[in-house]
């Protein structure tokens, strides 16, 4: 087969110039190139220009779990045999990492070179705004471009009390698209058809987001098994249970993922901070460089609580966050756990001459 009609059968998954070129290596070794679509128990469905091939992932499946062959990864897989193995794979563009639930400090490669994340949040059920700031952590952290859908608007008929809902949202979100889409009416999915139409997005989200009725909406057809969602909270069985890479038909790619019971960050520092943008630019007129912004003289970050510029829900969060990421970076990086405990005794003894000098002032 020709390069030309590789380029052909292989640009509905994405492929380009740039995955051609990082390709020659294995061309020449005779590997065929293609796109993991699905991953489960050490095997993969791999798009080739040849069709569909099942693939073992012996080979490329080292003791890192974040270097395991993933959905939307490019690969080089033999030509022939039973089985048929993937050698390697290209350098990821973007990788969607969470961490594990285990007690390891292990991440969790979730999909690969991801253009567009999408946070599906379902109007079903009250607003969890802490939850969506956890997804966006790690979406900006990917290096893809987050966008929030919120799903169901159906069931919200008063337009008012949807326009509350989607502002609270966007504050939650800074410098991110968030968009109303009732599936079932086809109501908000042109403007997402045409984010998702310009490379591969991601579909993340709980269980009974809606996200396959979404998944569905975009194929133009039931690809994808849909169950309804508990009345008490809002919440569904896993319709989907392995991450599916799907062509759309308007152009682009979908990644469909189960639902994340949890989100753990993991190294997700830059993330973070990018969520929580405007308390990174209050930070930064602090009066001190390391201001914790707790009690510290001059911090802006409290000012801004104190003029109601700043919502104290927002602080508590990005707080919350900080220390779940230091905590995870800590248990992997022996230098990062010594510099903890040393800002741990300088508190201490901090707190024990406050102590003490208030002591004396009793005296």
């Amino acid at each position: 087969m020709t390069s030309t009609s590789v380029f052909s059968a292989l640009a509905p998954y994405g492929w380009d110039s740039a995955w051609a070129d990082a390709f020659i290596p294995y061309d020449a070794e005779g590997l065929l190139p293609g796109r993991v679509v699905r991953v489960d128990r050490g095997q993969c469905d791999v798009v080739t220009a040849d069709g569909v091939v099942r693939a073992d992932t012996a080979f490329v499946t080292p003791h890192d779990p974040l270097r395991v062959v993933c959905t939307g990864d490019w690969v080089a897989v033999e030509p022939a045999g039973n089985p048929q193995y993937v050698r390697a794979y290209l350098p990821r563009r973007t990788a969607f990492v969470r961490s594990t639930s285990s007690k390891r400090s292990e991440g969790q490669i979730l999909a690969a070179n991801v253009d567009h994340a999408i946070v599906a949040v379902s109007l079903a059920v009250e607003l969890d705004l802490g939850r969506i700031e956890r997804f966006l952590a790690l979406a900006w952290e990917s290096g893809a471009q987050p966008v929030v859908v919120l799903t169901k608007a159906d069931l919200v008929p008063d337009a008012v009390t949807l326009s509350h809902l989607v502002q609270d949202v966007e504050t939650t979100a800074p410098g991110v698209p968030v968009l109303t889409v009732s599936a079932t009416r086809g109501e908000g999915l042109d403007v997402l058809t045409a984010i998702v139409g310009g490379g591969t997005s991601v579909l993340l989200g709980q269980s009974g987001a809606g996200k396959s009725t979404l998944a569905n909406a975009l194929l133009g057809e039931d690809a994808m098994e849909v169950q309804a969602a508990r009345d008490v909270d809002g919440k569904g069985r896993h319709t989907t249970t392995t991450r599916n890479l799907l062509a759309l038909p308007g152009g682009g790619v979908l990644i469909d993922t189960p639902g994340l019971r949890g989100v753990g960050l993991w190294d997700a520092g830059t993330g973070v901070g990018q969520v929580f943008a405007e308390i990174e630019e209050l930070g930064r007129q602090c009066r001190f460089h390391d201001c914790a912004h707790d009690s510290e003289p001059g911090c802006a970050v409290l000012a801004a609580i104190d003029s109601g510029a700043l919502a104290l829900r927002r602080l508590e969060s990005y707080r919350k966050l900080m220390r779940e990421n230091q905590w995870i970076v800590a248990k992997t990086d022996a230098r990062v756990r010594a510099e903890i405990r040393k800002d741990w005794k300088r508190k201490g003894a901090e707190g024990r001459a406050a102590m003490e000098a208030k002591r004396r002032g009793w005296r």
